[in-house]
């Protein structure tokens, strides 16, 4: 955590605090207070933002973090990251196997027909960006009934628990590469040990993984823009639920201890190959988070073969550097540096002032000289 918030005149930050609170209360005499499950449900995606910039897998404390936050993702993430880092580390799990993943929502631009056929699931993609102004007297009875009324709708239209991966037929096919076993190593764990450039490929996913969705996409967008040169091809895009697995505390063998909402997006672009001998294939940029939440999975796949790249043959613009683009995504490490400066620097500016005075002076005897 590189920075928490100050100390100092007691008596006017817990009037700021006071005043705070009060914000969040005053409704009047309509006023009730979110609670859990409401901000989980109704605030999907912003909770999803919490869960994957924070670092931290725990839907009602996400939950709690944009409810005391009052709706900043950034100050929720923050809370949840440094709750987290309060807490010991038990177990580790395996890698997850997100072929096991329970489908909610999956779709490829590359193919119109893929095994298991296209999943819509839900999203806005599809829908015009107007506002639902029947939204703004919801009644409760009218709320619960879309919820009735949908699996009615749904009837027997059972889906599979799992589907198979787009990438793995592109695989048997011999247009994208196998995956090298033998060469995965153990994953950077960037939670205790410093980045120190060049880092593994696992590093930039892992920092990308709880990175600022904003942050991701900006840089990435420069990318899709001009500078860089991955153009690329979604080739599968999915949102569910994977089992996590632990070891048995007494037998040692692997239990499913519950699951996790994550999206995943796998990207085909340039193909290339590694040695003249090599048949060329396509490249892949993979991203992943908690929650839903397409667009940094997205730009995450997007940064990851553009660093990809940029580690390869070294980089030529900012989205093909590692240094800029993993010290630069974290939404908590960029939040405190640039509010840190509503702090008090007292000192340092009547440096400042002190400084500018005496140059000035400097520079109006220069000229009565002259």
């Amino acid at each position: 955590m590189g920075y928490v918030a100050i100390k100092g005149g007691g008596v006017a930050i817990k009037g700021a605090q006071d005043t705070l609170e009060y914000m969040r209360c005053a409704q009047g005499d309509t006023g009730s207070p979110l609670d859990m499950k409401t901000i989980e449900h109704q605030l999907r995606f912003l909770h999803g933002r919490v869960l994957s910039e924070g670092g931290l897998y725990h839907p009602e404390l996400a939950s709690l973090a944009v409810k005391q936050s009052l709706g900043d993702s950034l100050e929720a993430a923050f809370a949840l990251r440094a709750y987290r880092s309060t807490k010991p580390r038990l177990l580790e799990t395996p890698t997850l196997d997100t072929s096991n993943m329970r489908i909610v929502r999956r779709i490829s631009a590359a193919f119109k027909d893929i095994i298991g056929g296209q999943t819509l699931g839900a999203t806005t993609d599809y829908a015009l960006r107007l506002m639902r102004t029947e939204l703004l007297d919801e009644s409760p009875e009218a709320f619960r009934q879309v919820a009735q009324q949908w699996f009615k709708d749904q009837g027997d239209n059972a889906i599979p628990d799992t589907f198979p991966k787009v990438v793995d037929s592109l695989r048997a096919d011999g247009l994208l590469a196998e995956v090298d076993t033998a060469a995965q190593q153990q994953p950077f764990d960037i939670t205790r040990e410093p980045m120190i450039f060049p880092v593994p490929r696992s590093a930039a996913l892992a920092t990308m993984a709880r990175g600022e969705t904003g942050s991701l996409l900006a840089i990435a967008y420069s990318n899709m823009r001009g500078y860089g040169d991955v153009h690329p091809t979604v080739a599968e895009l999915r949102v569910g639920y994977v089992p996590v697995m632990l070891p048995h505390p007494i037998s040692g063998e692997l239990i499913e201890a519950g699951e996790v909402l994550m999206t995943e997006c796998e990207v085909v672009a340039m193909y290339e190959s590694d040695d003249e001998d090599d048949k060329p294939t396509f490249s892949l940029g993979y991203g992943a988070c908690f929650g839903h939440n397409e667009v940094k999975a997205i730009a995450m796949s997007i940064l990851d073969r553009s660093l990809q790249k940029g580690m390869k043959d070294g980089p030529t613009n900012p989205s093909e550097d590692p240094e800029f683009v993993l010290l630069h995504v974290d939404g908590i490490d960029s939040m405190g540096f640039c509010t840190h400066y509503k702090m008090p620097h007292y000192v340092t500016f009547q440096s400042d002032m002190d400084r500018l005075r005496t140059t000035q002076e400097k520079a109006q005897q220069a000229e009565e000289q002259a």
